[in-house]
């Protein structure tokens, strides 16, 4: 399996999403728990850049196909923040430049403390660092990309799946990159997957944790993971974890969702 990063780099774009129908969620609006889920994302997605920035005093930093990943994903991850800022303004949710600063500033000293740490700690490890930081990124990505499924399931509203899917293209782009990289590089070193699963075990938690209150992460879990359809989700992730060297077993995505009550989480 391969991933042509030059491609790749030749296609980036914004998400295209100005020429939608915002006007429809007037009459047929999205419901409570979406909107929450959304605003949630949307948050999330426009931090991406504050995890590029402790990621290149990382050893990352110095592999050119790396870096011209990351530059690219969070170029496309700045306009999927700005697409769902968009459904939340046609909701008369509050979004904009004041909201993000706010958010940011909210972080305190540990965000402050978070490039050091990361510099300190992946730069002791050396290359193998790389591993982790790809395997989370795919773990990341998968859970993003279904996160956006389970929404377009649940609301069934056109405007919104039409967007969420274009998001999701972009997103299983990002995606591919990650997990090739994740599955090449814990397949050439015993090192990188002990040091994955390691840390995998230690200090994994759901996407958006540790930047949007531990509140939030709660609902949007139980919101997008309960009953059948969100439990199959789940254990499809934990198989795509499974499958890259070195991390079976690990049922990350199950226990996450036992942790906060998920309604139909079943024990790993």
């Amino acid at each position: 399996m391969s991933f042509d990063l030059a491609d790749y780099a030749r296609q980036a774009a914004p998400v295209p999403y100005e020429d939608l129908d915002y006007d429809a969620f007037g009459p047929d609006p999205l419901s409570e728990g979406a909107l929450r889920c959304i605003r949630y994302m949307c948050d999330v997605e426009t931090h991406t850049i504050c995890y590029l920035r402790d990621l290149l005093v990382t050893p990352s930093h110095q592999d050119p196909e790396v870096t011209t990943f990351l530059t690219i994903w969070a170029y496309e991850e700045y306009w999927h923040g700005e697409a769902l800022a968009r459904v939340l303004d046609a909701h008369g949710i509050p979004t904009g430049n004041t909201h993000i600063q706010t958010l940011r500033q909210g972080l305190g000293f540990r965000d402050k403390l978070a490039p050091i740490n990361q510099s300190i700690v992946a730069n002791v490890l050396g290359e193998d660092f790389v591993a982790v930081h790809m395997t989370w990124g795919a773990i990341n990505e998968w859970s993003t990309h279904a996160g956006y499924a389970r929404l377009i399931e649940r609301e069934q509203h056109p405007v919104l799946t039409e967007l969420l899917t274009r998001i999701m293209r972009q997103e299983t782009r990002h995606v591919a990159f990650y997990a090739t990289q994740a599955r090449q590089r814990l397949d050439r070193s015993r090192k990188a997957r002990w040091l994955t699963r390691s840390a995998l075990r230690a200090f994994w938690a759901p996407v958006g944790s540790g930047v949007m209150p531990s509140s939030e992460t709660d609902y949007v879990l139980r919101f997008l993971l309960g009953g059948e359809s969100g439990q199959q989700v789940v254990h499809r992730i934990d198989e795509k974890i499974h499958r890259l060297p070195g991390l079976d077993g690990m049922n990350l995505v199950s226990k996450a969702a036992r942790e906060v009550g998920v309604p139909g989480a079943l024990a790993a």
